[in-house]
């Protein structure tokens, strides 16, 4: 594989979002050329250092598409949240939290990175279409996945920002206002199921903390006496189990 035919795939897996949002909007196309413009002498269209400077800029923005536009967000956020309903806040360490929530959103999005895959990179890798048909088709499963994520008063908010008008369907919203929106209506959906396990392990600091004041124990802390009895719960239940079952669920797999 070329460099540049790397490149483009790069493109394909990293940048659909953000082209289909300059393509959306009626952006303008830009053109680059170095060189005399034919591969074969060795200054084609794009130079080598133009082609480095491609592939950073995407590994710089990966995080920002990962963070923004798949269910990574709303399941780091719970599983922060269940650690400190627990109570220790060391434990599962960062690693473990960030790996857990990087497999578990993978899972999640297997389906639209298979259709991305099926509809885009593997025909374009066979040059049945072009790189800019290809980013086109591969940003619509990303579209579609945040959209049935997404709340309808956040979307109406960020137009109502953007000053734009209401779309007529669904394929119309612009992608500047779809990426806040989706993220603002994550950020909800994981705090409200982090208020949720916050409540039974709250009752136990309660119980706990009535049951020092009563005995005079009033110097005891009442975080070290429930913490066992909060991991004993924890583990009766098969608190991970469920906790990562919900999560899944919540975005209807």
């Amino acid at each position: 594989m070329t460099w540049r035919r790397a490149a483009r795939v790069a493109l394909v897996l990293a940048l659909p979002l953000v082209l289909g949002a300059c393509s959306g909007s009626g952006a303008p196309s830009v053109g680059v050329t170095i060189g005399d413009g034919s591969t074969g002498s060795g200054g084609g269209t794009f130079a080598l250092s133009l082609q480095l400077l491609i592939a950073l800029t995407i590994l710089a923005i990966v995080p920002s598409i990962l963070l923004m536009a798949t269910s990574f967000t709303r399941i780091v956020v719970v599983l922060s949240l269940v650690r400190s309903a627990i109570g220790i806040p060391q434990l599962p360490p960062n690693p473990v939290l960030l790996g857990l929530s990087m497999f578990l959103t993978l899972f999640v999005m297997a389906p639209v990175l298979t259709a991305i895959n099926v509809t885009a990179i593997q025909p374009y890798m066979a040059g049945t279409i072009s790189s800019e048909e290809a980013l086109k088709v591969g940003a619509q499963p990303m579209r579609l996945f945040m959209l049935s994520q997404t709340r309808e008063a956040d979307l109406q908010l960020f137009l109502d920002l953007s000053h734009k008008p209401r779309p007529d369907t669904a394929e119309e919203i612009p992608m500047e206002v779809l990426l806040p929106a989706f993220t603002t209506s994550e950020l909800k959906t994981a705090f409200t199921m982090g208020f949720l396990l916050f409540v039974p392990f709250l009752v136990i600091d309660l119980v706990v903390a009535s049951a020092l004041m009563a005995m005079g124990m009033v110097m005891v802390s009442p975080t070290q006496i429930a913490l066992p009895f909060k991991l004993l719960l924890f583990v009766l239940v098969d608190g991970w189990v469920l906790i990562v079952s919900s999560l899944v669920r919540s975005f209807g797999l």
